[in-house]
Parts: C-alpha cells; structure tokens; sequence
C-alpha cells in the first residue's frame, strides 16, 4: 500500500472523531460512512462504562478528541517528514497493549500500519473495543487495510517483532519470552510536577488536569509534586478545588476511602481536601486518589536526580525549569511525535 492512501484514512478517522464530544456530538456531511458507523459508534461510547468502569462518558470523549485533534494532515505531515520509509520491508509487528485509559495503545498502533508494516493485535481485557471499532472504520475507508489488521485473542505467534506494555512484572516475562525478536517493552513509569511556589492559581488549577484526568490511571498523570522547602498548600488546594466532582465516581471513591484508611492506620501524616490525600513520600508513583510530596532545598541538585531517574519518568511538568518540561495542563495532550518512555517507535520500526 502506499503511504499516502495510509495517511488519508487515519486524515478520515480524525474527521469522523471529531464529530463526537462531550457538550455537542453531531454528524456531519463531509464525513466518509457516517450513515454505517456514526449511531453504532455513538452506542460504543455510551457502553464503555459498562465495559471499563473507569471509562466514564467524559474520559472517553476526552481521549476521542484527543485523537481527532492528533490525526490532521498537517499533524501526520510534519511527524513522518522525519523518516525515510523507502527500505521498510513490510513484517508483522505484534502489539499487546495496555488498557488503563481508553485507546492508549492507539499510537502503537498507528506507527506500526503507517511506517508500512502488519500489525498483530492483542488488546487489554480492559480496552477491548474502542481499538476494534476504529480500526474497522479505517478498512471500510481504505479496503487496502484489510490485509494489515489483525487482532488475535489467544496467544501472540507469527510476528517479527513486537512492541508490549505492561507493568515492571509482565515487563520481566515479556524481555524473557520475546528475547528472541527485536522489542520494545515498556514498563511502569510516572509523571511529577515541580513547582517552586510562585505558580498562580490559574497554572495550578491546570495542573489538576494532569492529576485527575482519566482518574490518574495514566503515566502520564502527575502522581507526585516536588515543592521547596517551606511550601504551603493552601494556594495549591484552592486551585484543585475544580476537580472535587472526582469523589462522586464510585470507583474513584473506593479508592479514596481505602487508601486513606491504610495510610491513616499506619499513622502517616496527610493532607487531605475530601478528594485527594497528599502523602510525603520519596517514591514516583502514588495510589490512586493519593498524590505523593517531597521538598526540595536546591534546585539544582533536585534537576540532577531527575536527571539520574529519568527511566522511572514519563513527564515532568514545570514552568520551564528542566530540559523538555511539559506546560502545566497538557501531559495529556500529546502530540504524535510524543514517544512513550521517549524511545522512537518510528525509527526502531523503519530500521527492523
């Protein structure tokens, strides 16, 4: 197939998702197949809560968005005019993705059929079919597809290579079991924000959408701020203030109550505003509904051990004040050139 053809049916799934949010879902005329795949995928998204308990109706519109804000021909341009796909043999890439936040294993995806390869599907019992719906779409746009697109339930055979996410355990088995083929295999990493005290309240009511979107399931949630020394939270609670309508998810709030219960009994100190408790703690990755704090007295050094943990990290918010920090709000926003654990999923799939 040629890549071109590739391109315009994923410039055609971002126009149909783009029909679909949260405040105004309404199809239009210039969208392809709207009258086979519009109210069926309108009937998905209704049913994803039923399916994932933490994929409520505003966390997958959310990411729907996300991708049809992702998938523009100006986006797609601008990401592949890096790489030179003339030499790419087409080999079959097996996939086994996460399913924490809907889609999360929708750029694989798209980097494996866009770079000219088959794509060898095992879907997280978790995300099973947002993934599915989509990729049916893309075949009826571009029939070419058919023959790349192949989703597997039972065990993953048949591949050349293969990309897998999972946790720092499943990464273990996985490095073993596929030491054979070329690989890349991701395991657990967490985001952090540092802030130095002189944030307003606007940037830290941004940086509640790093905390709280998709329930801070994702590594790209902030699941642990560094403040300097001395550090008062009043102005950082305010600001959250926002997002107090997170207790209201029952899932959410079974979380907030047992978490709170294990950390009161084992008699650490919290803070806690009736929706998130925050912990002093050194580690990276907090339970859900807790956010973990650590102080800081010099900068510097705090850069360095940043630096020294970077495998442990995802994203570091911050105004600017470390290399590739990310503006407070947008860790879940990322654009397409935004590599996962910061290794080219491009390049490794070009050079196989």
């Amino acid at each position: 197939m040629l890549q071109k053809s590739k391109i315009t049916a994923f410039v055609e799934l971002g126009k149909f998702l783009a029909q679909f949010s949260l405040e105004n879902t309404q199809p239009q005329n210039n969208v392809l197949l709207n009258d086979r795949f519009f109210s069926s995928f309108e009937d998905l998204l209704a049913l994803s809560q039923s399916h994932n308990g933490w994929f409520t109706k505003e966390q997958v519109y959310f990411a729907v968005q996300s991708w049809a804000e992702a998938l523009t021909e100006e986006n797609l341009s601008k990401w592949l005019s890096n790489y030179d796909f003339s030499n790419v043999q087409p080999k079959t890439i097996g996939l086994i993705l996460a399913g924490n936040i809907p889609l999360v294993g929708f750029h694989d995806f798209l980097c494996v059929l866009i770079s000219g390869h088959k794509v060898l599907v095992k879907t997280s019992s978790n995300d099973q079919h947002l993934i599915k719906f989509l990729s049916n779409y893309l075949t009826s746009v571009e029939e070419g597809l058919h023959d790349f697109i192949t989703f597997t339930e039972g065990k993953l055979e048949g591949f050349d290579a293969v990309i897998a996410t999972g946790s720092n355990n499943t990464a273990r088995y996985f490095e073993y079991y596929f030491k054979d083929k070329p690989s890349i295999i991701r395991k657990n990493r967490n985001s952090v924000a540092v802030l130095t005290g002189t944030e307003t309240k606007e940037e830290l009511t941004r940086l509640g959408e790093d905390i709280f979107r998709y329930f801070g399931l994702g590594c790209r949630n902030v699941s642990k701020i560094f403040v300097p020394k001395g550090y008062h939270f009043d102005t950082f609670f305010n600001a959250i203030f926002a997002y107090q309508d997170v207790i209201h998810y029952e899932k959410y709030a079974n979380n907030y109550d047992y978490n709170k219960a294990v950390f009161l009994m084992s008699n650490f100190k919290l803070l806690d505003n009736g929706f998130l408790t925050l912990k002093e703690d050194q580690s990276y990755s907090s339970p859900i509904s807790s956010l973990f704090y650590e102080y800081y007295d010099d900068i510097e050094n705090l850069k360095n051990r940043l630096k020294e943990d970077h495998e442990q990290l995802q994203c570091i918010v911050s105004n600017g004040i470390t290399a590739n920090s990310i503006p407070f709000g947008q860790t879940q926003k990322p654009q397409l050139w935004d590599y996962a654990d910061g290794v080219d999923t491009i390049a490794f799939l070009v050079h196989l």
